[in-house]
Order: structure tokens, then C-alpha cells, then sequence
């Protein structure tokens, strides 16, 4: 029995990195993807991506699951009213139009495939990881924000486009996890959470993103396609 292939970017440490050793653990051969170790990939070059690709299907011969886990944030945050052009495209060109491109890249892959077995393949899934910063405002990284909601509607605009299809995809929003990106603000983001930021007192670690990306694998949300799943310790509760 073959071994499912997964190309998981952004993977050479925190939520990414935890994705990879999880899915490595029931099974997949994962191709860790990021720009400083494993497979090297800048998802906003389009020769990069179709050099991974390449290099994906010729080692394996196929793809069963996309994590487009890659994505960045502002090297210094400014107030929207201070945003420079530069800060906005690069944001913008890597969270966002970088995973764009990767599930348009990857789902004609995984059609392909469907089509070269007379579809019976069994179909692939994408998973984009965003951000509660797709619905929830900071004004001092706008650019951020944006590049993270504008993901919400390329999860919903892929899953309604390869439905026909059976390829499955998926968006999942962390909250307040414990990474490099976080390392530095800890100690405020504790506080907050203790005072009841969110309903469950404690801080997200990777693994809390990683278990989720395996609920989505195994299939048992596959009628949900389309559908971002909030994993932020209830943050998205509105409450009184």
C-alpha cells in the first residue's frame, strides 16, 4: 500500500513543524517546505512553486494533501495610517497570493490525477492555515489582517470550484498560539488570557493546530467543505 504524500509549507518550526511530525507519524510521506531548511520554496515566486511541484511529483508521483502553512508578518507594525506600499506587498504577496497560487497549483495536480486513474484516485485536500486576524481588527498591522482574511475567501472559493471534484478544502483560523511570533508579547497575551480573553484559560501550543489538520485529514469533515474552523480557545465566542 502506497504512503500518502503531503507538502506542508511553512514547516521549519512552530504550527508548521508540529503539522509535518504529526502527519509523518500516521503515515504521509511529508515534504517539509519552507526558505531556510527542508525543500526550499518562497511561495511568492511562481517559478518556486512549480519547481516544488515538479520536484514533488517526480520523487512521489502524486500529492494527497496541500498545508499551506506559510506566512508572514509585518517586519514592524505601524498604524494604518503610516502602512507603506512596501510592508502591504510583501504581506500581501506571500500570505496571500502565495497560497492562492499554491492551491491552484496543487488542485490542478490533484485533478490530474483524478483524471489520469479514471477517477479512482481517491481525491486530495487543501488545508490553508490563516489567522483570527481574518476577522478581528489590529490597526497597527493592517496589511496582516487583510492578507489573512482575504484567505478565508480563497479557502471558500477553491472548495466551491473542486467540489465536483471531491477535493476537500479547508481553512483553519488559530488564535493566541505559542511561536516565535508570539515568544516576545508571552507575558501580555498570559495576562490577558488569565483576565479571560478567551474561554479557555491557557495559551495555544502547535499541537493544537496540528491534532486539527488530522481531524481534517481523516475525511470525517469532508461534507464541510469550504468551512474555517476556529482554533482559539473560544476567542470567536461573542460574549457579555
Amino acid at each position: 500500500m502506497r504512503k500518502k504524500i503531503a507538502v506542508v509549507t511553512g514547516a521549519s518550526r512552530g504550527i508548521g513543524r508540529s503539522i509535518a511530525e504529526n502527519l509523518t507519524k500516521t503515515g504521509y510521506e511529508v515534504v517539509s517546505v519552507s526558505t531556510s531548511s527542508g525543500t526550499i520554496c518562497d511561495i511568492s515566486s511562481p517559478a518556486d512553486r512549480q519547481r516544488l511541484l515538479d520536484e514533488v511529483i517526480s520523487k512521489h508521483g502524486q500529492v494527497d494533501l496541500l498545508v499551506n502553512n506559510a506566512g508572514i508578518a509585518p517586519k514592524e507594525r505601524r498604524d494604518i495610517l503610516e502602512t507603506t506600499e512596501e510592508s502591504f506587498r510583501r504581506v500581501l504577496g506571500i500570505n496571500l497570493e502565495g497560497t492562492y497560487f499554491m492551491c491552484q497549483l496543487f488542485a490542478n495536480q490533484m485533478v490530474k490525477q483524478l483524471a489520469e486513474d479514471g477517477g479512482n484516485a481517491s481525491p486530495g485536500r487543501i488545508i490553508n492555515v490563516s489567522s483570527i486576524s481574518s476577522y478581528t481588527s489590529s490597526t497597527n498591522r493592517g496589511e496582516y489582517c487583510i492578507s489573512k482574511a482575504g484567505i478565508s475567501m480563497v479557502t471558500q472559493l477553491f472548495a466551491d470550484r473542486l467540489a465536483e471534484y471531491g477535493i476537500g478544502v479547508y481553512e483553519i483560523r488559530p488564535g493566541v498560539i505559542l511561536t516565535d511570533m508570539v515568544e516576545t508579547v508571552k507575558d501580555k497575551y498570559e495576562k490577558l488570557i488569565a483576565e479571560g480573553l478567551t474561554p479557555i484559560r491557557r495559551i495555544g501550543q502547535p499541537q493544537d493546530i496540528a491534532d486539527a489538520v488530522l481531524a481534517i485529514e481523516t475525511g470525517g469533515v469532508d461534507f464541510a467543505t469550504g468551512q474555517g474552523f476556529n482554533l482559539d480557545g473560544g476567542f470567536h465566542i461573542r460574549r457579555l
